[in-house]
């Protein structure tokens, strides 16, 4: 895993809760923390890093991860702006994953292992997901795309159907988004 996830939960963290929050996740994982965001480093410290948040919150493992991938979005649209620009709505951002954004994070951190997106578009209404890793970090996408639909000021309603942390051959989502009700507000 590259040192980039690391580096955005401990920003994500520091962010939100302090540095002294970060500190005690490292100390409670029994980890170092010094990360470069080209480095590459076993998945297992990210799921200690995540256990210990788990517990000291007393929150599931899976709805850390989800937070830290919704609250890493907008840093992330911070670092590349030409990955968000070209849209107008999380739709048409994810149909960007496999060609473009995950194109350019192999070129950016060599070695990246990146999961998988297909997509079925057949229904205007409805974006057909689904996600192979074997991470089977369901949640981090899932969070990353809710923070995708934050940053386009939209919402998504989830169903997950399948998944591979339920013995599936891959995670599938069906995902329909319309303008956030702030937004819609705001136009008026």
């Amino acid at each position: 895993m590259k040192g980039i996830v690391f580096n955005l939960l401990e920003e994500v963290v520091r962010r939100e809760h302090g540095e002294d929050t970060w500190d005690g996740l490292l100390e409670a994982a029994g980890l170092a923390g010094a990360y470069t965001s080209v480095g590459s480093y076993h998945e297992e410290e990210l799921l200690r890093l995540v256990a210990a948040a788990s517990s000291a919150l007393g929150i599931p493992p899976d709805e850390v991860v989800r937070w830290f991938g919704r609250k890493a979005m907008p840093l992330l649209a911070g670092k590349y702006p030409a990955f968000f620009g070209p849209h107008r709505t999380t739709r048409s951002f994810l149909l960007t994953l496999n060609g473009v954004i995950h194109t350019e994070v192999r070129k950016l951190y060599s070695g990246a292992d990146v999961p998988v997106f297909d997509f079925d578009t057949t229904s205007a209404e409805v974006l057909g997901v689904t996600y192979v890793s074997r991470r089977k970090l369901c949640a981090l996408a899932e969070g990353l795309i809710l923070g995708a639909a934050d940053h386009f000021r939209e919402e998504v309603a989830f169903e997950h159907t399948r998944c591979l942390k339920r013995g599936d051959p891959c995670c599938a989502w069906r995902l329909a988004f319309r303008r956030a009700e702030s937004s819609v507000a705001r136009a008026a």
